[in-house]
């Protein structure tokens, strides 16, 4: 199997911020590389840094130190778009005009967003839903069309913060269905942010384990599980293997995060 060229090389990243008059890190020298078509993973306790370090390489908060690069292979291409927990649309707009929104902004002809629309609501499967507005979808149609949005505009990474986490348990599992099927047709390179172990063996080629505050990496995982990869996976031997391996070792993370949160909580005001 040929070797896959890295899309995101991000070196010796550190981001820290004031909170109460204090400086407090977030992240810690960070090093990793996203291999172009990789879908990762990164899980890791509450208060890890995993949402910071997504929009760190969205470019939407930046880095006290270290080094992002996202390989461009196509001029004028948006380097990445994000995908959020909560979907974040617009609701005067119907669907098609959500998903059109950030190619409108960059200057696209109105033929071209309106065709390339279509083609993203035909991939979620919500063609029949594009005059609708978001009040009239469920939870998880809105996820979709949140999806849609960011696909339509063809970034070279598509990031995910927790993308899923609001649906109930059956539309969850459907849906990761779907993001399986539209990342074996798209091919994209994906950073996929979540709290479900399960979640990340299913979707992810790696899953990155940050420590507790301030985050570093633990360890990277790789997911031996062959592809294509369903929901039968979870009851392979492999699966339940790794899945108790991962889980051993961010067992250890958050029990250091809750501890940290307790000792801060017991500290006298000014202390």
């Amino acid at each position: 199997m040929p070797t896959r060229a890295p899309k995101v090389l991000v070196n010796e990243l550190s981001v820290t911020f004031e909170s109460h008059g204090r400086s407090v890190v977030a992240l810690d020298r960070i090093s990793l590389q996203v291999d172009a078509g990789e879908f990762l993973c990164i899980v890791g306790p509450s208060g890890s840094g995993k949402s910071t370090l997504l929009r760190v390489l969205a470019g939407l908060h930046r880095q006290s130190a270290g080094e992002v690069r996202i390989e461009a292979d196509r001029p004028g291409t948006p380097l990445t778009a994000m995908v959020f927990q909560e979907h974040a649309l617009l609701p005067w707009r119907t669907v098609r005009d959500n998903v059109t929104f950030g190619l409108e902004n960059r200057g696209v002809a109105r033929a071209e967003r309106e065709a390339r629309a279509r083609e993203m609501l035909a991939m979620v499967g919500l063609a029949r839903f594009a005059r609708h507005y978001p009040h009239q979808l469920s939870g998880g149609m809105k996820q979709r069309v949140g999806i849609a949005r960011a696909l339509a505009n063809d970034p070279e990474v598509l990031l995910m913060d927790e993308p899923l986490a609001a649906l109930d348990a059956q539309t969850r599992t459907i849906m990761q269905e779907e993001l399986l099927r539209i990342w074996a047709t798209l091919g994209k390179t994906v950073v996929y942010v979540t709290h479900s172990l399960e979640e990340a063996l299913l979707l992810g080629d790696r899953v990155v384990l940050l420590t507790a505050r301030p985050g570093r990496v633990c360890q990277i995982y790789s997911v031996d599980l062959g592809r294509p990869r369903g929901l039968e996976v979870r009851g392979s031997p492999a699966y339940g293997a790794l899945l108790e391996t991962i889980w051993s070792r961010l067992r250890e993370e958050v029990l250091r995060a809750i501890a940290a949160d307790r000792g801060a909580d017991s500290e006298p005001a000014g202390g």
